[in-house]
């Protein structure tokens, strides 16, 4: 399983093109995943890329909390679904992002990666200067997570 941690900076040509970190190629390239998904963050206005095999995990996870027969669930799997984007690495290691993509994530030319575990977020490095969590509210907002995660 692929594992995506930190951040690093990059920036973007003219025409969209992004060097994706060495880190994450070489993640990417050591389980074979040639394909790579983008969308725009549901919460954040922010970039996800999802190595394909991921999102056909996510797609099958919320799948199942979809009823085919319930027309929100319908409008809501459509929302997801129809506005992705399928990348893939050219021969130099960069992903062309397109341009509805850029002015949706406020990406001018610096970016920053941030690894997320299972996908990667790609940020307009104005809005990652600060901390994405005051450091307090993390610390309370972490204990009650995990002490949630305790009492299950």
């Amino acid at each position: 399983m692929m594992r995506f941690w930190g951040n690093m900076e990059a920036k973007a040509d003219v025409k969209g093109r992004i060097f994706l970190p060495a880190v994450f190629r070489k993640q990417l390239q050591s389980v074979s995943e040639d394909g790579l998904i983008m969308r725009k963050d549901v919460f954040q206005d922010c970039l996800v890329l999802y190595p394909e095999s991921v999102w056909n995990m996510e797609l099958d996870e919320l799948r199942k909390h979809l009823n085919p027969w319930n027309s929100r669930h319908q409008l809501i799997f459509r929302q997801y679904v129809s506005d992705v984007e399928i990348l893939a690495l050219d021969s130099s290691g960069r992903i062309l992002i397109p341009k509805r993509y850029l002015q949706v994530a406020g990406i001018h030319s610096d970016v920053r990666f941030v690894g997320m575990d299972n996908r990667i977020e790609i940020w307009a490095k104005e809005q990652t200067e600060k901390p994405f969590m005051d450091l307090k509210e993390f610390g309370n907002a972490l204990e009650e997570v995990m002490k949630e995660r305790g009492e299950e």
